[in-house]
């Protein structure tokens, strides 16, 4: 695969009048956002199929990427934050967004020899071709910017569009408002966007003990990497790719989840009254011991697994569906042995904690503290899993003009042992899951996911 890199923008939010010039703007980052100061960036690809008229490298570079500039452009006079950089001065507290009227964001268009159905694709692909068609990410940086994009055109074929996002100024959720946002404006040629697109930056909406971002600070510089500098904001740096990492797009079907809720009832003690079986939650057992017998080895070796809960209905004060910034919180399940997992009972042991957890979620300072002194007892050696997106985001829903998504990748999986989880594109009820592992374990996992479904 041949990536020829044509050109990096500088992209501006755009202004009313070539007298207007956007002010300045500055957004203290909320305890929320703090959690997630050093953690890698947050990484998609999305691609797009195009038919045999617009697929013409004419028609993209004289059409097509003209207006997807013009698009971003507007958007980000809507989404100003992800036009600035994030600073640290020695004056202040904690971190902030900062925005100056020159700020801008980078876009890099690229071409690509690959085949696009293969890429797009749900099949086993070598991690390296998805990385690539994500833009690069300043890690080493002391004011790192806060966006970048690349847009990758495939001859006669389609494009995607990579995206990479520092983790303390967007979730999930506000990253898929975004684009969306952006998709909107591009199809409907218009500088205006709906309500539930229209981000909410107010940041004094998230009401938390003032205790627990100092807690919060506190577990950042235990964990940190550069003990010379704790106001540091250099992002952990890039392993390299591994050349036997591949990734695969795995399916559960409507049938699949409600064969797996019908499971759970059948093998828990419990009452079924007293489960919580959504989707998400026999999704994620099923997934998670499926990845712990992949590994097999000790029964008695450590284990840790996490999900990321959205607090925006569990705050004193509810914070709008629209909010810009982080609102989720990690939590974590610690003190646990492989062997819960590895026998017969291990699908409906998961299922069982993760339910305890989803219905018992108590208040923030609750979740703050089990997840601060769960991760500092963390031995060396545990296997580690984690859940990124959701099934309730509309991945597929962002057309920029050319139709809805082929496809939607979460390519930060890779820096770590995760599960990506989106809605699926053709059918409701389902999950569309994102996987990246060796080659060798990867073989082993997809077996035991589809034998498991089949018996």
């Amino acid at each position: 695969m041949t990536l020829i890199v044509h050109k990096i923008s500088r992209v501006n939010p755009a202004t009313n009048s070539p007298h207007d010039s956007t002010g300045s703007l500055v957004l203290p980052l909320t305890f929320f956002d703090l959690r997630w100061l050093s953690f890698h960036p947050t990484e998609r690809v999305i691609f797009y199929k195009l038919n045999k008229d617009d697929s013409s490298r004419e028609s993209f570079f004289s059409v097509i990427l003209p207006k997807l500039e013009l698009s971003l452009s507007v958007v980000l006079r809507h989404y100003l934050p992800l036009a600035g950089r994030l600073t640290w001065d020695t004056q202040d507290p904690k971190p902030r967004i900062v925005v100056f009227p020159d700020d801008y964001v980078s876009l890099t268009v690229a071409e690509s020899d690959a085949n696009f159905a293969r890429v797009s694709g749900k099949g086993l692909r070598p991690e390296m071709e998805i990385r690539s068609l994500v833009p690069e990410f300043p890690v080493s940086c002391h004011s790192p910017s806060v966006l970048s994009l690349q847009v990758t055109f495939f001859p006669n074929q389609g494009f995607c569009i990579g995206i990479a996002a520092h983790h303390s100024v967007l979730d999930g959720k506000t990253m898929n408002m975004f684009i969306k946002s952006w998709a909107h404006i591009s199809k409907h040629e218009t500088t205006s966007l709906p309500e539930d697109l229209t981000p909410f930056l107010d940041r004094t909406v998230i009401t938390v003990p003032a205790l627990l971002e100092a807690k919060i600070l506190e577990l950042m510089s235990y964990l940190s990497q550069d003990k010379n500098s704790l106001r540091s904001l250099k992002l952990p740096p890039t392993e390299e790719i591994r050349p036997d990492l591949v990734r695969v797009t795995l399916q559960l079907t409507r049938e699949n989840v409600k064969k797996l809720k019908e499971r759970a009832k059948s093998e828990s003690t419990r009452s079924h009254l007293e489960l919580h079986l959504s989707t998400f939650v026999v999704a994620y057992a099923y997934l998670w011991t499926c990845l712990v017998k992949t590994r097999g080895g000790d029964m008695d070796r450590p284990v840790r697994f996490i999900y990321a809960a959205d607090f925006r209905s569990r705050l004193n004060k509810p914070v709008p569906e629209n909010y810009f910034g982080n609102c989720v919180f990690p939590i974590g399940f610690f003190g646990y042995k492989a062997g819960l997992f590895l026998g017969e009972d291990g699908f409906v042991n998961t299922v069982e904690i993760l339910s305890d957890s989803v219905r018992g979620l108590g208040p923030i300072e609750k979740a703050c503290e089990l997840y601060i002194d769960g991760t500092k007892r963390v031995e060396p050696g545990t296997q580690l899993g984690s859940i990124s997106g959701s099934n309730q985001f509309g991945s597929y829903t962002s057309d920029f003009g050319w139709g809805k998504p082929t496809r939607s990748e979460n390519v930060s999986i890779d820096r770590n042992e995760a599960f990506s989880m989106s809605e699926r594109r053709d059918e409701s009820g389902g999950v569309e899951v994102g996987l990246c592992l060796k080659k060798s374990e990867m073989d082993t996992f997809i077996s035991l996911f589809h034998n498991g479904l089949e018996n």
